[in-house]
């Protein structure tokens, strides 16, 4: 014969369980609700951002920079045709930045695509382009003079 405590106890137990269950089902449901409501919102963001960066690409290339109006040609850059002309050249990334008249950093992050250089930096970028090794050590040795 079963001991009436055991049988108390496991009673009790159940009809806690069955509360329990009971007062945590609505917290269950909402909280689903909640997570499909997030989900949705995420959702929507990325759509948002994604119609954003659509737009603000198309009015970039719709209205170009008053900059490039007043200088001429608007110039194009590539991080490892600069890499590979400052090679062809035979300088380090602080004499080509000298050239240059920037910082030896700008020319590291420009080549490694974290930034891109100005309308004025791609001009001087350009004129560079049709120099030789010879010419870049004669006017990397008169900037070293001054």
């Amino acid at each position: 014969m079963p001991n009436i405590a055991a049988v108390l106890k496991d009673e009790i137990a159940r009809i806690a369980r069955k509360e329990v269950r009971a007062q945590t089902e609505d917290f269950k449901k909402s909280s689903a609700q909640y997570r499909a409501h997030i989900a949705a919102l995420r959702r929507r963001v990325d759509d948002l951002e994604r119609q954003l960066k659509r737009v603000s690409k198309g009015a970039g290339r719709a209205a170009p920079a008053p900059e490039t109006e007043e200088q001429g040609t608007p110039r194009r850059f590539s991080a490892t045709r600069l890499s590979a002309q400052r090679h062809k050249l035979g300088l380090s990334a602080a004499d080509f930045a000298a050239l240059l008249g920037v910082s030896g950093q700008s020319v590291y992050k420009w080549e490694h695509g974290e930034a891109r250089p100005r309308a004025k930096q791609l001009e001087a970028i350009a004129e560079l382009r049709g120099i030789g090794k010879r010419e870049a050590a004669e006017r990397l040795a008169k900037l070293q003079e001054r």
